[in-house]
């Protein structure tokens, strides 16, 4: 008779079996085909892969004066595996200059994956950055008798200038996330990379190609040599060359102009798009953003009231105040709300229905070229009064958004499009904005403020500045770029297109001849020269406290060269700071150096020191 008990008994002793054996065959496949932990093991035993670093791409300005360079550095590189038991951590801290408790927090910080998500006991890891020379030496005596501490030759940044920090920027480690958004997978911990500035938005052209040399070791961990003469080594590629438009000598200028004051100035050049020259106020030497001392110095200035962090040119949101009123002079005049001939009535500003805006002194009524000239808030406050209120439109609504287009095509309200990390938008409103905040219970008085720059409209220096080029060109712009040349290669095509803003060309010919009034017998008269026509606006910006100083200006007249916006926080009038810094930088630029007068106005200036209180913007 059959046994089905024996026979069950076999089947489950078999199918116990197979399953032991399957396990076995998928975790062998598993570690010797899917893992590469133990090739990795092997190969750490036998070769070593060194990384060589490319040297990061130089920096030029606009006459081939260098910027940014590079200088020797050296790193202590770490391969956990090859540590051996004996180490002598307390030599090795005296060599490397470091306390016992700094080697236990750094061992514990590369081990731990959630600080150091690319750890591996096998490949080499990053110990301590940017050796001098002198260190370099101390240690390099000692290197064999700490077996797994390689040094890694490399470079960092040297800055010529102790001037355009935030606008170069610098150069720092990786961090956990630069490692994990990076899709070219470029980046290992202990790498660097561009932090802020053209450092940081040309990074991929700066940084270059690593290359990899392959030394072979005995069975001690020795090195032996190239494995096989260097056949397999890959050579680094350096990074390529930038020139900038900045012009360093300008730069300088406007930096020292700035000194003990809040606040931009930014300089174009019109026919290019080419930015001239970035200050942003305060700011620091950008040499303080290298070495071991980089976390420290940025720590301290981050905590500083004053934000010599923010870059301002690009970054801070200003009422543009009078300035802002040569945008509605070519608006209402494309729009057919003005002629040249049209006069408004200034009683010491604009009066109706119990509204009063004010205004300074001056002869009235007036038309639109001495209206520009003598900054009068009356005659642009009736342009947008009678603009809103013009029957051409189907609603309040359409012709205050057909006004925002305009604004939009002149370049506010969005982002220019510079090649710079960071650039915020301003404000542009539009109807939307009013329905909402007023409950679409609104009309032209409650926001006749815009019309001088004022209410709800900011703008960037940088903005403004624009806004200068575009007069200057009768009607077009070119996106405002840093960048001038690439080596080898070819800056994006939108920094060679011509944006143009709808507005015809004779209207702007009025706003010039409007600004070169302001020049020759209004609000810019000290900005006057004889030997090239400046045309300029001031702006006299309301705030909270002290008002801010503006002047927008570009010479010459009919050549133009050069388009700047001067943003002085709490500077007081226009003409006050304003105008004064324009001219000195305009002066610098097309002379190509100061007059002895000039010398000595750019000292006084320089001198002005404006009291900010903590809680300044």
């Amino acid at each position: 008779m059959k046994d089905y008990e024996l026979d069950k008994r076999r089947y489950v002793i078999a199918g116990v079996a197979i399953a032991i054996v399957t396990i076995y065959i998928i975790r062998l496949f598993s570690l010797q085909i899917m893992s590469d932990d133990y090739k990795k093991n092997a190969d750490s035993n036998a070769f070593l892969k060194k990384v060589e670093f490319p040297s990061r791409g130089i920096i030029y300005d606009r006459n081939d004066k260098t910027l940014v360079f590079n200088q020797p550095s050296y790193d202590i590189m770490l391969i956990v595996n090859e540590l051996r038991s004996g180490l002598d951590t307390l030599e090795l801290c005296k060599a490397l200059n470091i306390t016992h408790e700094y080697f236990v927090k750094r061992m514990h910080d590369i081990s731990d994956r959630s600080k150091n998500p690319g750890y591996s006991r096998f490949t080499q890891q990053l110990f301590m950055s940017q050796l001098s020379d002198q260190e370099f030496s101390v240690f390099q005596e000692k290197a064999y008798k700490f077996p797994g501490f390689y040094i890694q030759r490399r470079s960092i940044r040297q800055y010529e200038y102790p001037c355009a920090a935030l606008l170069l920027g610098d150069v720092a480690e990786v961090s956990p996330s630069d490692v994990d958004e990076d899709e070219d997978k470029y980046y290992q911990p202990g790498d660097y990379i561009g932090k802020i500035g053209i450092e940081r938005s040309y990074e991929k052209e700066l940084r270059g190609t690593k290359g990899v040399k392959i030394l072979l070791r005995d069975n001690y961990g020795r090195i032996q040599g190239n494995y096989q003469n260097g056949k397999f080594d890959t050579k680094p590629i350096p990074g390529k060359k930038l020139k900038l438009g900045i012009d360093i000598g300008l730069q300088r200028l406007g930096e020292q102009l700035m000194e003990g004051k809040k606040g931009s100035i930014v300089a174009i050049e019109p026919a290019t798009g080419e930015v001239l020259c970035m200050v942003s106020a305060p700011t620091f030497d950008p040499r303080l953003m290298i070495g071991r001392q980089r976390g420290k110095n940025q720590t301290i200035m981050q905590k500083d009231p004053q934000k010599p962090l923010l870059n301002r040119a690009i970054m801070g949101m200003y009422p543009p105040g009078s300035t802002f009123k040569t945008s509605q002079a070519l608006t209402f005049l494309n729009e057919g709300i003005i002629d040249s001939t049209t006069s408004y009535p200034c009683h010491r500003g604009f009066v109706t229905r119990g509204m009063h805006v004010g205004c300074h002194g001056h002869p009235s009524p007036l038309s639109l070229i001495p209206a520009i000239g003598t900054s009068c808030n009356g005659f642009f406050c009736w342009g947008l009064y009678y603009m809103l209120n013009n029957k051409k439109y189907p609603s309040l609504q359409a012709a205050m958004d057909t006004w925002r287009d305009y604004m939009v095509k002149m370049g506010f309200g969005y982002k220019l499009g510079i090649d710079l990390p960071g650039e915020k938008r301003g404000m542009i409103p539009n109807a939307t904005y009013y329905d909402k905040a007023f409950k679409r219970n609104w009309n032209a008085l409650g926001v006749i403020s815009i019309s001088i720059g004022q209410g709800e409209v900011t703008l960037t220096p940088l903005q403004i500045a624009n806004l200068g080029a575009t007069i200057a060109n009768r009607g077009w712009f070119i996106p405002p770029h840093v960048v001038k040349e690439i080596e080898d290669d070819t800056i994006k095509s939108m920094y060679k297109t011509k944006k143009y803003t709808d507005v015809a060309r004779q209207n702007y010919e009025l706003v010039v001849k409007g600004m070169r009034r302001a020049v020759t017998g209004g609000t810019c008269r000290s900005a006057n020269r004889r030997d090239y026509e400046v045309c300029g606006k001031t702006g006299t910006a309301q705030n909270r406290g002290r008002d801010h100083s503006v002047f927008m200006g570009f010479a010459p007249m009919n050549n133009p060269q050069i388009a700047i916006c001067v943003y002085v926080e709490n500077g007081g009038f226009g003409a006050t700071l304003g105008v004064p810094i324009g001219s000195l930088m305009m002066e610098q630029y097309i002379k190509g150096k100061l007059s002895e007068g000039s010398m000595r106005q750019a000292a006084r200036i320089q001198s002005q020191h404006i009291k900010y209180g903590t809680k300044d913007k």
